[in-house]
């Protein structure tokens, strides 16, 4: 078995665990209060805030949009009660499992499309989508993979189409080896290594590269327009604070006040970025 089936059977088998009777209350209960869910995600959720930067929410009413990695089905299902035609792509069925359930269960003007399987073997009509998006989707995959699919996502935009991605960013080397230092929650800390060795060996993730540069450059291959920008370079801090009230109303601020910080410092500090690639070739 190649080390890319090797990731991606890994992934599926992570996901399809994960995604297994997923239970739809949640999901239902954001669509059907939709303002004040994207009212309180995009301002303080680093994901949200920078996927649905830029008039997003308005721009996908009525628009063919293809999600990659759907996973959980939140964003798909919120494009969709937003008006979007929505084609949601997975390699976990438990995924799509999900899509029944919400479209059972809410009026959506398009019902969520679910494409199953293995996105670079689904073969969908060329320049047929207005926005490509990636939640947190394209770190899942080894570079060669990566070129792959942006090599498919620029055949599959129309000519004014748009590509969006939420990825981790990492532009520094100290910063990077601090993280693996700091438990999150899922992740142990670096210090206690049979703990970490263990956790690394079940991570489904491969190890790469995430660094502006590097997207930057791959999506010059394919795209005439590129552009990372950077998010969370003082959101970071909030995983330090108590939840609750006190924490969104910092996270608030961070988001909204590092968009005013120097570049130089901006992008190396940041700890996520929004990709944007216009303009297929």
């Amino acid at each position: 078995m190649s080390k890319e089936d090797e990731n991606q059977k890994k992934n599926r088998e992570h996901y399809e665990k994960l995604y297994a009777n997923y239970n739809i209350r949640n999901i239902l209960s954001w669509i059907n209060n939709l303002d004040a869910f994207l009212a309180s995600a995009t301002t303080t959720d680093t994901s949200w805030f920078a996927m649905y930067q830029r008039n997003f929410r308005k721009r996908i009413k009525g628009k063919r949009v293809l999600e990659m990695g759907c996973g959980d089905c939140v964003n798909a299902a919120v494009m969709a009660a937003l008006g979007a035609e929505v084609f949601a792509n997975d390699i976990a069925a438990a995924s799509g499992e999900i899509v029944k359930k919400l479209n059972a269960s809410y009026d959506f003007k398009y019902p969520i499309v679910f494409v199953e399987g293995d996105f670079l073997k689904n073969k969908l009509p060329s320049a047929s989508f207005d926005f490509v998006v990636g939640k947190a989707f394209l770190h899942h995959l080894t570079l060669p993979v990566e070129k792959l699919f942006l090599k498919e996502t620029a055949r599959l935009l129309t000519s004014e189409g748009e590509a969006r991605f939420f990825e981790p960013a990492v532009n520094s080397q100290i910063l990077d080896a601090l993280r693996w230092h700091i438990p999150v929650k899922g992740r142990p800390s670096k210090f206690h290594r049979t703990a970490f060795n263990k956790w690394k060996e079940n991570d489904p993730h491969p190890d790469r590269t995430f660094s502006s540069k590097h997207f930057e450059k791959a999506g010059r291959e394919f795209f005439k327009e590129v552009e990372t920008i950077p998010v969370g370079t003082l959101e970071r801090f909030s995983r330090f604070m108590q939840g609750g009230k006190t924490r969104n109303k910092y996270r608030r601020w961070a988001l909204n006040f590092e968009k005013q910080l120097p570049s130089s410092w901006n992008k190396p500090l940041t700890r996520s970025q929004l990709i944007l690639y216009k303009n297929p070739k």
